[in-house]
């Protein structure tokens, strides 16, 4: 019998394994990718009685894949809050999945461990750009200062920056990396302190990016949309969606589109509804190929140059 986790490349993903992992100590295969590379079942392969977690990728995009596993006879326990569609009815399934708008995996996770880690789930809700909610759950569950909750706040937008990339040699550290360095330590304050090599290098480089990205105007905004269009370069896939993000919060009323070109002349797209309103990005997303995410928060992975007008056209469009 072998144990796979297989998990998203973000805060969310990293800080949800890190809690199970804290639980449940075991020696697992990590299959694993930067943000946008969601379709990991389809690299796993399995045995009959094998442990199989999957974590904050969507079930919609991956459910070929977990039938194939299930059919060979593995056991699988998933949880993630996004689409998923048609979900399988067997024993061998177990299944935590929560659409609602204002929770993420993380705080699942904690939910499913009676708050066992609550602090790497606070990390993990605040990288996901679910502020409040990382609030409340730190209030209800966490006596720390201001001070310490703000550098979980920061953690949690580090380690979420780090995921994006069109490639892992875009990434300051390998998701699994970073998983294994984080994992080590069941308070996230230890890792900030003891770790400060890896930590000052995601700081660094997400006010780095950040900069960068200070300087881009959008191509056009509103009282209710606006949209960015940023360079082929490593820095604008690194800070695509927590650009996108400090957006939201800086706009709560307005949604944003981040589109960022692609070495093939096409766009990656990010896309936040407004933070007050926090509905309809997937829906938007998923009327286009490659798209998909959930209520608050979605992507395109690949926008052709040709339907670029008519993604403005759709974006504008739901949210008028």
């Amino acid at each position: 019998m072998a144990d796979i986790d297989v998990f998203n490349g973000d805060a969310d993903g990293i800080c949800a394994l890190t809690q199970l992992r804290l639980a449940e100590p075991r020696e697992s295969t990590l299959i694993t990718g930067v943000k946008r590379n969601i379709s990991l079942l389809k690299t796993v392969t399995a045995q009959p009685g094998d442990r199989i977690t999957v974590l904050d990728i969507s079930m919609d995009k991956n459910r070929s894949d977990l039938e194939r596993l299930l059919t060979i006879g593995a056991e699988v326990f998933y949880v993630d809050h996004h689409f998923p569609g048609n979900i399988p009815e067997t024993e061998s399934l177990t299944v935590l999945i929560n659409e609602a708008p204002d929770t993420c995996t993380s705080l699942l996770v904690n939910q499913h461990l009676g708050n066992a880690f609550a602090a790497w789930a606070v990390v993990g809700a605040f990288g996901d750009n679910f502020n409040q909610q990382a609030q409340a759950q730190a209030d209800e569950t966490l006596q720390c200062s201001e001070t310490d909750l703000r550098q979980l706040q920061k953690l949690g937008i580090y380690i979420n920056y780090n995921g994006y990339g069109a490639s892992v040699e875009d990434l300051h550290i390998p998701p699994d990396e970073l998983f294994r360095r984080v994992s080590m330590h069941r308070d996230p304050l230890d890792f900030i302190h003891s770790d400060s090599k890896h930590f000052d290098k995601l700081e660094n480089g997400y006010h780095s990016d950040m900069a960068a990205a200070a300087g881009i105007a959008a191509e056009k905004a509103s009282a209710t949309t606006a949209w960015f269009i940023l360079p082929n370069e490593a820095w604008a896939r690194r800070v695509s969606g927590v650009f996108s993000n400090q957006l939201t919060n800086d706009y709560p009323d307005r949604a944003h589109a981040v589109l960022t070109e692609t070495s093939r002349g096409d766009y990656l797209v990010s896309v936040r509804a407004p933070l007050n309103n926090r509905r309809g990005a997937a829906d938007l997303c998923r009327r286009f190929p490659t798209g998909g995410g959930r209520a608050a928060a979605a992507g395109i992975n690949n926008l052709p140059t040709g339907m670029l007008a008519d993604f403005i056209d759709a974006f504008e469009a739901s949210y008028p």
